[in-house]
């Protein structure tokens, strides 16, 4: 059995926000301007994003709702009622809530009957994630259908006063970092067992993934303190302790940023020998790119691995949509298929490369029609 993409939907909120009001957003620390902003958005090359918190700090749409957007446009797209959907598998960094999992509370927002449930949770790569889950059971004849859709709210975890909440009072760079990184969106696809009729569909040859959690330490991370390396935090005697620590902020390792390139290409090189990948018909290539910087590592590192795709044949929405986590592929791929005349039997490359602990996915699309 096949399993199709039939139909994509994107959800961002409110207006992009251009670089130089970023601040006027999420506030200054301290009530000072960064001296590290300017620099990480030069290297990241975004120029606006979106957020889902007002200049006030009030959340105005939910991670949830935002993810009930996506979907009810993707649904709004297709021949598919909410009522015909079979399985709904999601995926978020954080949800609103810690308790219930993500996908219980979509399920409530969008209001879908009796449907089989799957949450995945993790960074950037838990959006193809619960994307192979729903491939998977259309695969084995356990659903129809599968509707997928990933969601990111991280600005909540910006606001100045979060920073300010800290005992030492000094942001370390690997606190401060992904600031500037990171933003609010949703996207989603709706998984069929058939073609979708009198238009184009996008078959899903395989999705593959290698995690390297045994090799590498964390490198993207909330929970744990700079300095507590042995203490999450949920030990500390209370959640205010936690706060003041500094164990609640999201932080990056940026010593261990790069073993990323290295990491994703490795693993490019591998589907290449394990026949999966013919680079000559690869038509797109759609990369999450987590920031400008890489892009030029990635190239220079394929080159000499003698495995390079032309630059022309690359696509990102980095520059005008943000780094959105786990929701980027979804929100690139409804963009790239509107804004482009898809022909039967292009191939296109996903590659979504993930930090956390150093996680790489990988899809192979074929247009069909």
């Amino acid at each position: 059995m096949n399993a199709y993409i039939n139909s994509t939907g994107r959800y961002l909120p409110g207006k992009p926000v251009h670089n130089d009001e970023i601040e006027n957003i999420l506030g200054k620390v301290n009530g000072k301007p960064s001296r590290l902003k300017n620099k990480i958005l030069e290297s990241n090359g975004i120029k606006t994003r979106h957020y889902a918190i007002d200049s006030q700090h009030k959340t105005y749409i939910s991670n949830s709702e935002m993810a009930a957007k996506a979907g009810q446009i993707c649904l709004d797209n297709s021949y598919v009622s909410a009522s015909k959907i079979n399985l709904l598998s999601c995926a978020t960094t954080q949800g609103d809530f810690l308790l219930p999992g993500f996908g219980s509370m979509l399920q409530a927002e969008m209001n879908l009957s009796e449907v089989e449930l799957n949450t995945s949770h993790g960074i950037c790569s838990c959006g193809i994630m619960a994307l192979k889950y729903a491939y998977a059971n259309i695969k084995a004849e356990l659903s129809d259908n599968a509707l997928v859709i990933a969601s990111e709210f991280a600005s909540r975890l910006f606001k100045h006063t979060r920073y300010e909440a800290i005992q030492h009072k000094v942001v370390d760079f690997n606190a401060e970092f992904l600031r500037w990184m990171l933003s609010d969106g949703a996207g989603a696809v709706l998984l069929e067992n058939k073609l979708r009729p009198q238009t184009k569909s996008l078959k899903i040859e395989w999705i593959k993934s290698f995690s390297h959690a045994d090799v590498y330490p964390v490198c993207m991370s909330v929970g744990q303190s700079k300095n507590e390396h042995h203490k999450t935090w949920q030990d500390y005697a209370t959640y205010s302790e936690a706060e003041k620590a500094g164990a609640i902020l999201l932080r990056q390792d940026v010593k261990l940023l790069d073993n990323i390139v290295s990491v994703g290409v490795n693993g490019f090189l591998k589907l290449i020998d394990n026949r999966l990948i013919d680079i000559p018909k690869i038509d797109h290539v759609l990369c999450h790119f987590s920031s400008h910087y890489f892009k030029s590592k990635i190239f220079e590192l394929l080159e000499q691995s003698g495995a390079s795709i032309p630059e022309e044949k690359w696509y990102t929405n980095l520059y005008e949509r943000g780094n959105t986590g786990c929701a980027s592929i979804f929100i690139m791929l409804d963009e790239f298929i509107n804004t482009h005349d898809l022909q039967i039997d292009q191939t296109i490359l996903c590659i979504v490369p993930e930090s956390g602990r150093f996680n790489c996915a990988y899809m192979l699309l074929t247009v069909k029609g």
